[in-house]
C-alpha cells in the first residue's frame, strides 16, 4: 500500500465489539501486541471485517504521543506501547522519533523539538507510545 502515513501495522482481526454507531476492532499484531481501533459500523461492514481477517492499522506519526514516565500515570488511551528510541531525525521545528516496542513493532512519532528536549528524548531512551483508538484507521485488501 502506498500511503504517506509512516505507521502501517499489519495484523489479524482478533475481536469486534459492536456498538450502536461505532465498533471497536482489536487487531492482533503478533508477538503479544494488539491495537484497538474505533471505527463506524458502516466502515466495519464496508471493509468486511470479521474475526481472522487480515487488516492494516494506519496511524499518522503526529497522532502518536510519547511519554517518558508513563509508569507514573494512568491514561484513557487504549493503545500503549512500551519501547526504546532507535533514532531521532531532527528538523527545524519538529523531530521524527523512531522507536521499537518491546515486542519489536516499529513506530514513528512526530514531536516538537522543544518536546524532545523537555522529555529528555535520546537514542536508547525508554518511552511509551500512546495512540487513541479513534486515531487508528483500518485498511483491508479488496
Amino acid at each position: 500500500m502506498a500511503i504517506s502515513a509512516r505507521n502501517q501495522l499489519s495484523g489479524v482481526v482478533d475481536s469486534i465489539v459492536m456498538g450502536a454507531v461505532n465498533d471497536e476492532v482489536i487487531l492482533d499484531l503478533g508477538h503479544g501486541e494488539s491495537i484497538a481501533a474505533v471505527i463506524t459500523k458502516n466502515s466495519t461492514k464496508q471493509l468486511g471485517l470479521e474475526k481472522g481477517k487480515l487488516a492494516t492499522a494506519v496511524i499518522k506519526a503526529p497522532w502518536v504521543v510519547l511519554v517518558s514516565n508513563a509508569e507514573e500515570y494512568n491514561f484513557s488511551a487504549r493503545n500503549q506501547f512500551n519501547g526504546v528510541i532507535e533514532s531521532i531525525e531532527k528538523g527545524s521545528v519538529n523531530s521524527v522519533v523512531n522507536l521499537k516496542t518491546t515486542a519489536g513493532t516499529l513506530l514513528s512519532a512526530v514531536v516538537t523539538n522543544n518536546s524532545t528536549v523537555e522529555l529528555g528524548l535520546n537514542v536508547k531512551s525508554k518511552v511509551t507510545a500512546i495512540i487513541k483508538a479513534s486515531s487508528v484507521i483500518l485498511a483491508t485488501k479488496k
